[in-house]
């Protein structure tokens, strides 16, 4: 019988090359999107053909009705959720006095919200079977901050937060929680930034270039096998912060 991964947030990006590696290296794999559902389905309709086990399904993670639908529905076509890897997230580059009321819940909602229904909607099954692994993305600016990021960033610090008391809660369990903080990726997300904040950036960046999804996703697959690694933040930016 082959583990079972779902992966919120990964029609594209970071999420997809996550569910892709995941799924080439034996898991049975839920990718999860809110929008994207021609990039879910293609990405699906890929690792099929190389013969690997792949389903999408459609879920706003800040609903937990939705996210228990969507846990179910996994369960039912693949079987019990081993490792869940909160990747969905969503940001907004503005200054501090121009973030709306409406802005600062729905990021907050999909962010740490969507990372606590779905964390809380699989751990029943773990904790009967006294095992299961959990895998938050985070980001570097949830531990530095960053700024025009005030909400994106708070989002990013909470969940790293939840990562170390869930991972101290449910080690007697033999569940093991831990987070990967990518720090600037190349992804859609960045385009916001501009060309010219970009190329600053990649200045300033000690490989003279910016990270990869699939670097990423690597560094989800180490914590997913690492046995004995638990309430762990796992800093992947290429020295950007030392």
């Amino acid at each position: 019988m082959k583990d079972v991964a779902l992966v919120t947030g990964s029609s594209r990006g970071i999420g997809a090359a996550i569910a892709a590696l995941l799924a080439r290296r034996g898991y049975a794999v839920c990718i999860n999107y809110l929008e994207q559902r021609e990039k879910a389905e293609a990405l699906v309709a890929e690792l099929r053909k190389e013969q690997c086990v792949a389903m999408c399904l459609q879920a706003d993670v800040a609903d937990r009705a939705q996210v228990d639908t969507m846990v179910r529905k996994v369960e039912e076509g693949l079987g019990h959720i081993s490792l869940l890897v909160n990747n969905a997230g969503i940001a907004r580059n503005q200054q501090f006095q121009d973030v709306a009321p409406e802005t600062l819940q729905r990021i907050f909602a999909v962010n740490f919200g969507g990372c606590f229904h779905c964390s809380q909607a699989v751990i029943g099954p773990m904790l009967k079977a006294h095992e299961g692994c959990i895998i938050n993305i985070s980001s570097i600016w949830g531990s530095h901050g960053a700024s025009c990021e005030s909400v994106y960033s708070s989002t990013k610090h909470a969940i790293i937060g939840l990562t170390r008391s869930l991972a101290a809660e449910f080690a007697p369990s033999g569940i093991r929680v831990n987070c990967v903080a990518p720090g600037v990726i190349e992804t859609d997300m960045i385009q916001a930034l501009g060309n010219e904040t970009l190329e600053q950036l990649r200045q300033e960046m000690p490989f003279r270039r910016f990270g990869t999804p699939e670097e990423v996703a690597e560094s989800v697959w180490h914590l997913a096998k690492a046995e004995y690694i638990t309430g762990q933040i796992l800093t992947v930016d290429g020295g950007f912060l030392f």
